[in-house]
């Protein structure tokens, strides 16, 4: 009688769980068999296609399988999926990007609070896949259940969003919002350098609505992209934009960047 016990209905979520994951690697370890049976052979364009389309299925799988209480583990699942998936480049040459927003369909229903995600999303939805209008919207479901005080990086989420509105689709006053947003999260968080940052994304914000299609505003944008990019395709669509707007942009020896203003270039 001293010992505990699993109720049931507990047991029972738990086997359907595993049953779940069991079914996925399954379906993982077979795709991977019939990889290895083309052992030293290039795979061909209807292969990839054939795994990308399995990968797929998978996400859509995992987004309509109730969790019971394993929504954390699901998410953090599919983003090690998402990043498989991302870096594998010889693939991607093949079936492109268009699918990224099966993982962050899957993450955000399942751990919206999983903050670190966000930038990902953005990148690999905006820049890669080229459906700025489904980060944002991914975005809009996951931001209002997040708390600055719990996730502390949930600011970023703010300033990506208010990049994906202003720089790729010209909603300079929904960007000033998401910016003004992203200074009342980031002078919560607990780092001072974090702090430090909420008057400039105050000031870019006061630029937008002021001047919603104001060049200094989105080179001060790119700049921000061009610092915080998470892939090489990002920083350099970063730098073509800021060199397309009239700056300059070098790489100093210690890895650091210069960039100048239009204005300092005169």
């Amino acid at each position: 009688m001293g010992k505990s016990h699993w109720r049931w209905p507990e047991a029972l979520r738990l086997g359907l769980t595993t049953l779940a994951f069991i079914v996925v690697a399954f379906m993982q370890q077979h795709a991977l068999r019939q990889l290895q049976a083309q052992t030293g052979e290039q795979l061909t364009d209807v292969e990839y296609e054939r795994q990308n389309a399995q990968t797929i299925t998978q996400m859509r799988l995992l987004a309509n399988l109730p969790s019971f209480g394993f929504d954390n583990l699901v998410a953090d699942w599919a983003f090690l999926q998402f990043l498989q998936f991302f870096g594998d480049s010889a693939a991607r040459q093949v079936t492109g990007y268009d699918d990224v927003p099966a993982f962050f369909e899957v993450i955000v229903a399942k751990d919206p609070r999983f903050a670190q995600i966000y930038p990902y999303l953005s990148t690999a939805i905006t820049v890669y896949a080229g459906q700025p209008q489904t980060s944002v919207a991914l975005m809009e479901q996951g931001l209002p259940l997040m708390d600055p005080y719990h996730q502390p990086t949930g600011y970023l989420a703010w300033v990506f969003r208010a990049m994906d509105e202003f720089l790729f689709l010209g909603q300079g006053q929904a960007a000033a919002e998401s910016y003004d947003r992203a200074a009342v999260w980031a002078e919560l968080n607990p780092d001072p350098q974090v702090r430090a940052a909420a008057e400039y994304y105050r000031s870019l914000a006061r630029t937008l609505r002021r001047d919603p299609d104001s060049r200094m505003a989105q080179i001060n944008s790119w700049i921000w992209a061009l610092v915080n990019a998470v892939s090489d395709r990002s920083r350099q669509t970063a730098i073509e934009n800021i060199e397309r707007l009239g700056g300059k942009v070098s790489r100093l020896p210690d890895g650091t960047w210069q960039i100048r203003h239009p204005e300092d270039l005169r």
